[in-house]
């Protein structure tokens, strides 16, 4: 493989998809500082506040969602991804075939830009962080040179003969001790429903807060949508925020208790913290991704899975209770991050 120049990444819709691109992007950076990296994502997606926010050149491209059911929306959407993939082609115009690399972490936008740079004839890497596999991942593998999963159960999804078990490229902060000082503090206890918040397990949390706080100091992710709903009642013992980022990990390191969602980000990196917790995963996922994630904690750590047709104020009362006396398990060592810069640039 020749010398790359260009490292273009793809991904979006969630935060699922933008974390561990971002994560890559930072090795790369620090690893290969001359090569010049560019985002490609949606108008107003996730992607595009986290991408520019780190500084990184960025292009927004008109998208679509595939869906596995019958929908109006299917044809309106399909002339959308046709756009993308016209606007992906001659952006990536400029890039040398032989001296850049396309790599894509999940989500509808990057369809459009894989079949551009296929096209093209581009290398194209996929990265799939969930135990069941996404449709956006799955098409785009047909277009892939490899394709690099998180849980070895997913390598059955795609093509054996280019598919590699690598694992989750983990943040730094993972390895290092948790820069959260609530020394003389209650313990804390950290809900997230997600990089967009989850009304469900807001509205229960808040049901259940004037009970946790006399033991708990309460950090609560809530999302966009409902931020104007819990921030008025913020205090020292219930604190409200937006989106947590960079303090992310070590929120979840130092809590005593975290409540989640079950995005494959998220569980990894606990499972990477040896941190059992409380998963409520998502019911409307994909192939039910978020429970088999959640399952792969359980069976690793003993976290609780709680079903959203069982979630209610009292089952969180009685996980918050159990999973208070939970021991904890040894810090994951290894980073498959380097393992994945290794080979989006040739070296591996």
């Amino acid at each position: 493989m020749n010398k790359i120049n260009d490292l273009i990444v793809c991904g979006g819709g969630s935060g699922g998809h933008v974390l561990p691109a971002l994560t890559v992007i930072r090795e790369v950076k620090k690893k290969f500082p001359d090569v010049q990296i560019t985002c490609i994502g949606s108008y107003q997606g996730i992607e595009s506040r986290l991408f520019q926010a780190e500084g990184l050149p960025y292009k927004g491209i008109s998208t679509g969602k595939l869906r596995r059911y019958l929908s109006w929306q299917n044809l309106t959407d399909i002339f959308r991804i046709l756009w993308g993939t016209i606007q992906s082609f001659f952006f990536c115009l400029k890039f040398s075939r032989s001296q850049s690399v396309v790599f894509c972490t999940g989500g509808f936008v990057t369809v459009p830009v894989a079949l551009a740079c296929w096209l093209q004839g581009k290398n194209i890497y996929v990265h799939e962080q969930t135990s069941r596999v996404g449709l956006a991942n799955k098409i785009c593998s047909t277009f892939a040179k490899g394709v690099m999963v998180t849980f070895e159960a997913s390598k059955k999804f795609f093509p054996a003969e280019k598919t590699k078990h690598i694992g989750y490229p983990l943040r730094d902060e993972i390895f290092k001790e948790s820069s959260l000082d609530n020394e003389g503090q209650k313990p804390v206890l950290f809900l997230t429903g997600g990089g967009n918040g989850s009304s469900l397990l807001n509205k229960t949390l808040f049901s259940l807060k004037d009970g946790l706080i006399e033991k708990y100091q309460i950090i609560h992710q809530c999302g966009k949508a409902e931020f104007s709903l819990y921030s008025p009642h913020s205090s020292d013992d219930y604190k409200v925020y937006e989106f947590v980022g960079e303090e992310m990990i070590s929120l979840l390191d130092k809590a005593q208790i975290v409540i989640s969602r079950a995005g494959a980000g998220t569980v990894i990196e606990l499972m990477a913290l040896g941190k059992p917790s409380i998963f409520i995963p998502l019911k409307i996922a994909q192939k039910n991704e978020q429970f088999h994630n959640a399952m792969e904690a359980h069976n690793k750590l003993g976290s609780i899975v709680i079903e959203e047709d069982q979630f209610n104020e009292e089952s969180l009362r009685e996980a918050i209770t159990k999973m208070s006396s939970l021991e904890r398990a040894p810090k994951e060592t290894k980073n498959p991050t380097g393992d994945i810069v290794a080979i989006l640039m040739g070296e591996k």
